[in-house]
């Protein structure tokens, strides 16, 4: 796969993932996820598989965090088959920043995460 094409894969797992999430759908941000994906979320936890993942994205919903942004977004190439996501991030109750998520081409052309690492900074 091209590196242009592999670029828009993951820009569009993000994409999908920021629609899901802004729509409150756990289900369908946990889906941007592969199956046994490890999520660190500072400083509330780490988060293993997508059921896991599920669980904490639907209590952050729970609790009312919704509209989320990114800014300063950076794409690193990671592999033949992915890059490295950093950026800045705020919510309507909170910002913070994306340390490193590792989105990867899967066999069916989709990116999806295979791990995720933010932090929470503060509240809004």
């Amino acid at each position: 796969m091209l590196d242009s094409n592999v670029l828009e894969a993951c820009k569009a797992g993000i994409a999908t993932w920021q629609k899901a999430f802004n729509k409150q759908d756990a289900a369908g941000c946990a889906a941007q996820y592969i199956q046994d994906a490890t999520m660190e979320a500072r400083p509330m936890g780490a988060f293993n598989g997508r059921s896991e993942i599920q669980v904490f994205w639907q209590n952050i919903m729970d609790q009312g965090f919704k509209e989320v942004e990114y800014s300063d977004v950076n794409w690193q190439k990671e592999g033949d088959d992915g890059y490295i996501l950093t950026s800045n991030w705020t919510m309507n109750k909170a910002f913070g920043v994306v340390h490193r998520e590792h989105w990867q081409v899967q066999a069916d052309g989709k990116a999806l995460l295979i791990s995720d690492l933010f932090e929470i900074l503060g509240e809004r």
